[in-house]
């Protein structure tokens, strides 16, 4: 057996027999579960009612805000114009209601713009002031129409919706909100990568310090180029991570059938979904849900599959030869802070890039560009691939992946060598630019 080989076998089973990395590997999925049903309980609980009163000394816009509470919304009204505002001032103060709304009486209604009042303890929330507004809004706009002597009746009917019809060259018809379910995917693809490197990553450089601040390295190196070591760390641990997330994707789809089981829920295409229900959908629909399955099979899944295994194994590889790079040049993980930033920006900047450019110009040149760019390509062309990439595309970015991860190997194996030897001295950009040349 090969010395890598051993060094990975070696790496690979101290990370299983990790008693953190056996319980977290057990304990996640629980916890993922339960904070999806706790948020599940949150979202299902309603808010607490909150006590608007209103003094409209106009006598015009209470009764519409009257009509807000049939509607069951967060927010009651009641219409307390008889009350003197003072009054109603003090119980604002009291806490016996959330909110005031003055609306002051004007010589002419068009003349409230910027008159009307919320008195409250504590500021409103955006929807509410905007809801608000929208209520005086429309019905002055309506006390407007009615003294000009125009139908509103005949202006509501006259106003039109557009819906435009969203048809591909090829003659086959499209569907509005395609482009975010593509994005969606590609990103969590993305987001998954991004994790990986940043927790395995941060995991071979501990495992670096670790080993160079008790002085195991100096014994190690005695038998083992670093060059092997650095690689058998690297693959030794990514092993472990794949491993870990196998046995979650295990633990998911197990409680998922449990929940089937036990619960009586449905799982799969047709969970929760009794042929009334599907009349309804088709009927209201008009048969879009089917058009965003169909079109969600006619994706290129094999590309999606085939690229995140690809750039999943391609990105992990290149930012683990940096933080190893790290873990050999400093003592401790206080002194490796100054030299993570640099590394982290590049996966934030391929997020941003992805969530802001690619969904709206997926082949825009500045997604091309950097779908291309190494330290960012395995998130940008994961988002990228759901909307069709040209295979020489993707060629010519695996290519620039594979081949920047060996030149970095081979760069950071130059620190490596140098810097797991090296104590008690807090390094600088500088000492490292020296350590390549030696």
């Amino acid at each position: 057996m090969s010395i890598i080989s051993l060094i990975i076998k070696r790496e690979f089973v101290a990370k299983v027999r990790n008693k953190s990395f056996v319980v977290m590997t057990f304990l996640s999925p629980l916890l993922f579960v339960a904070i999806a049903v706790f948020i599940g309980y949150l979202s299902s609980m309603k808010a607490e009612t909150k006590r608007i009163a209103i003094h409209d000394e106009t006598g015009i816009f209470a009764t519409d805000f009257l009509k807000e509470n049939k509607k069951g919304a967060e927010f009651k009204y009641y219409n307390l114009s008889e009350i003197d505002v003072k009054a109603l001032k003090d119980s604002i103060t009291k806490e016996n209601f959330n909110g005031l709304i003055v609306i002051p009486k004007t010589a002419n209604v068009n003349d409230l713009e910027g008159k009307v009042e919320f008195i409250s303890n504590n500021s409103p929330s955006i929807s509410f002031i905007e809801n608000t507004q929208d209520i005086i809004g429309e019905k002055i706009t309506k006390l407007n129409l009615e003294e000009a002597k125009l139908d509103t009746l005949a202006i509501q009917k006259a106003q039109s919706k557009v819906n435009i019809h969203l048809v591909k060259a090829s003659g086959e018809e499209s569907l509005k909100g395609l482009n975010e379910i593509k994005i969606g995917i590609g990103g969590a693809f993305g987001y998954l990568i991004m994790m990986f490197i940043i927790i395995y990553g941060n995991m071979v450089m501990r495992s670096v310090i670790e080993e160079k601040t008790n002085r195991i390295i100096e014994i190690i190196i005695s038998s083992v180029k670093p060059f092997q070591l650095m690689i058998g760390k690297i693959v030794g641990t990514s092993l472990a991570g794949i491993l870990q997330f196998m046995i979650w994707a295990i633990i998911g789809l197990g409680l998922m059938f449990a929940a089937s089981a036990f619960f009586g829920v449905n799982v799969g295409p047709t969970a929760r979904i009794s042929p009334e229900m599907m009349q309804t959908a088709q009927h209201e629909f008009s048969g879009s849900a089917q058009m965003y399955i169909a079109e969600m099979w006619n994706l290129p899944i094999a590309s999606i599959l085939i690229g995140f295994v690809i750039y999943f194994i391609g990105g992990y590889f290149l930012y683990s030869s940096f933080y190893a790079a790290i873990g050999a040049a400093v003592d401790n993980q206080t002194d490796s802070q100054q030299f993570l930033l640099p590394i982290i920006m590049p996966l934030i900047l391929s997020v941003y890039i992805g969530f802001f450019t690619v969904v709206n110009d997926p082949h825009g040149s500045i997604a091309v560009i950097f779908s291309m760019i190494p330290l960012t390509s395995p998130i940008v062309m994961l988002m990228r691939i759901p909307f069709g990439v040209p295979w020489w595309q993707i060629a010519i970015s695996v290519s620039l992946l594979f081949a920047t991860f060996f030149f970095v190997v081979w760069f950071a194996a130059k620190i490596y060598r140098v810097g797991i030897l090296m104590y008690g001295k807090k390094p600088s950009w500088k000492e490292l630019y020296k350590w390549l040349k030696y």
